[in-house]
């Protein structure tokens, strides 16, 4: 008798939720056609989501890619925008910035890397940041945008790009897709979850009308409630506060105000950062804060009194643990997105995880005997991939220079084993220690270190073979070759237009 899963609940629908279903119905497209295999999205238009993930990193466009969707309809349907890295203001006090591009800074000269000849320039007094050399950072500069070239030989071809788009009609995207392809939605609310005696699986969730539905494998995309992994199953969840005491975010869309520029802004504040994510048809803006620092009557009035226009909407309150799950997978249960934990949206990583998490998924896809092995591998996986990005943000927190209580705690706080030995080589010689599913290359924790002023005590002594004048005159032709191809593309606003004719022109 076949042991293939036949039926897949998933509870909670908005990104994650859809995400989930539009890859499972794509990725099993035959037998759910046959009938072989059924998948149900429940979830309820009375239960709010959070909806403030808008900004997201390039891998999306692989997961977009992977569904066969045409990127102008995609622009058309979510008001979405280009996103070429984030911006970061006042980190290092105020009147600071520094970019995170989507790039690297060039290709290799004499068989090292081009941040090593960076460095050794930095050292010697002859630049001063890395930016010339990261083609998305000028391209964000000059508000200018099209889509790398396939040549490598083309400078135009160095660099990555994200979106920036309203989650809701993401969401709402992705439930049309999924249904086009047999997924089935029940807009109900759940009352009650059925375990099985024998080994404690998921039986069946129970609906608000007393209809009870039955399942082989669930996935929990419920959000921060967790109803299936924690309710239910009373997985339990690793507290990462005393690393990201922030735990508080406000959320208030307002009216759009001049160009839409192709990045993301994060600004720190007193008790947190201030993101703005500019849209089509509206701003994103929202303020992640610790209530150990100021009270939430004063962030909302702090981020009304910072907004580019009118609200759009009244503040959206939302408050967190920073965490994971001790189990992403537990028994026949996947958790997705919030309901497997949450790490701050400071680097835009909460979709990329829903992302990573469906792949793996697909990738350790179980059948009815679900193999612990399985289970144990996506945990492993999971577990360090939340591990790496959680680093990654302390990072920002940690090398900050800005004063004040909060700022004080983080730059003095223990800090875990792995982040404190990736600061210790990097300052050494400029080299990052990457380990297994990290979500950021080496360009991203470079562009980090160096923006908050962490720079390598020494550099590769191979590049010292060259003389240093003639080193500089080679990377001051690449800045000026990286400045003139920005020049040469249209702004970002006008590529919008001619991508998708209802875009803000």
């Amino acid at each position: 008798m076949s042991r293939s899963i036949r039926r897949i609940v998933i509870v909670g629908g908005g990104s994650a939720g859809w995400m989930a279903a539009a890859s499972l119905a794509r990725s099993f497209s035959p037998r759910l056609a046959s009938g072989d295999l059924g998948i149900t999205v429940i979830e309820s238009t009375a239960i709010g989501i959070v909806g403030v993930g808008e900004a997201t990193i390039p891998p999306i466009r692989n997961f977009n890619s992977a569904l066969g969707i045409d990127e102008a309809e995609f622009f058309k349907r979510t008001e979405a925008t280009i996103k070429l890295g984030i911006e970061f203001r006042d980190w290092s006090g105020d009147g600071s910035r520094y970019f995170h591009g989507f790039g690297d800074y060039g290709p290799p000269i004499d068989r090292q890397p081009a941040t090593q000849h960076l460095f050794r320039l930095k050292g010697l007094g002859l630049i001063d940041d890395l930016e010339p050399w990261s083609l998305p950072s000028v391209m964000a500069a000059q508000n200018r945008f099209a889509p790398p070239l396939q040549d490598p030989r083309s400078v135009l071809s160095a660099y990555s790009y994200a979106y920036q788009f309203d989650a809701a009609l993401y969401a709402a995207f992705l439930r049309s897709y999924a249904e086009d392809l047999g997924v089935r939605r029940l807009d109900r609310r759940i009352t009650d979850v059925s375990l099985r005696g024998s080994d404690g699986f998921i039986e069946a969730v129970v609906l608000e009308d007393g209809e009870r539905l039955e399942g082989d494998l669930f996935l929990d995309c419920s959000g921060f409630r967790g109803l299936l992994i924690e309710q239910a199953l009373k997985t339990g969840y690793e507290d990462w506060t005393h690393w990201l005491p922030c735990d508080r975010a406000v959320a208030m869309p307002c009216a759009s105000a001049g160009e839409t520029t192709p990045l993301t802004r994060a600004t720190a504040r007193e008790a947190g950062w201030q993101w703005r994510i500019p849209l089509q048809h509206r701003t994103g803006n929202g303020y992640v804060y610790s209530s150990n620092f100021v009270d939430d009557d004063t962030a909302i009035a702090d981020l009304r009194s910072r907004m580019d226009g009118p609200a759009l909407a009244e503040p959206n309150l939302l408050r967190f643990v920073t965490g994971r799950r001790r189990k992403a997978w537990n028994r026949n249960c996947v958790s997705l997105g919030l309901a497997s934990g949450f790490v701050e949206p400071l680097e835009s990583t909460s979709i990329n995880m829903v992302q990573t998490g469906v792949g793996r998924l697909l990738e350790l896809f179980p059948d009815l005997d679900f193999d612990p092995v399985l289970t144990d591998e996506y945990n492993r996986q999971t577990a360090q991939e939340m591990e790496r990005v959680r680093d990654f943000i302390v990072l920002h927190y940690h090398l900050a220079g800005r004063e004040g209580a909060l700022w004080d705690h983080c730059r003095t706080m223990s800090l875990p084993d792995t982040l404190t030995y990736k600061i210790a080589l990097f300052r050494a010689r400029g080299e990052v220690a990457l380990t297994e599913h990290e979500s950021f290359r080496e360009a991203s924790w470079t562009a980090i270190f160096t923006g908050l002023g962490v720079w390598p005590e020494r550099w590769s002594p191979l590049t010292d073979q060259v003389p240093a004048a003639v080193t500089l005159e080679r990377m001051q032709r690449r800045a000026a070759l990286i400045r003139e191809a920005a020049g040469s593309l249209p702004p970002h606003d006008r590529y919008l237009a001619d991508l998708a004719p209802s875009a803000k022109p």
